[in-house]
């Protein structure tokens, strides 16, 4: 008798819900990157509104969650963002200060900034770049109109991509 694999029991998924199939259903998925700035979250809100137009949609303090649910924070962390949404150009961010005594790793990944122009990708590359890394100078491609890469002040690795 064939075996029946964990994940198709019957017995072992009673009760589970089911996603829905994703063949040609429309579907409101979205991968958003969530970005912990270790205690930072207000300095790079404004850094990132000055260079991006990055705005605050939404913003929640450890102060306001509720501690009978095991939120406590050190005092000096109660001003802190334990949770926030941003407005990037079309995308939503979420961030926050991260969690006390943590410090932010960003690795693997890059944000990718494009749909502007090379004039416009050359002020947003020189802004992001302030006080930060220039890894791969701002310049012309065979891709590319302009394309350079950095590390932010942050920690945060950029592309600036601007095909034309």
């Amino acid at each position: 008798m064939a075996r029946v694999p964990a994940a198709l029991d019957p017995q072992r998924t009673a009760g589970l819900k089911s996603c829905k199939p994703m063949d040609n259903q429309e579907s409101n998925m979205q991968v958003q990157p969530y970005l912990d700035f270790g205690g930072r979250f207000d300095e790079a809100v404004a850094f990132y509104g000055k260079v991006l137009g990055a705005q605050v949609t939404f913003a929640m303090r450890y102060k306001e969650a509720p501690q009978e649910q095991g939120m406590a924070v050190p005092e000096d962390w109660k001003d802190k963002v334990m949770h926030a949404n941003l407005q990037i150009g079309e995308n939503q961010v979420m961030a926050s200060d991260g969690r006390p005594g943590e410090r932010p790793a960003f690795s693997g990944f890059s944000l990718s900034v494009g749909g502007v122009g090379r004039d416009e990708g050359q002020r947003i590359f020189e802004g992001l770049s302030e006080g930060g890394q220039v890894v791969v100078p701002y310049q012309k491609t065979f891709w590319a109109e302009g394309f350079g890469m950095l590390v932010d002040r942050f920690g945060m690795s950029w592309m600036v991509n601007c095909e034309h």
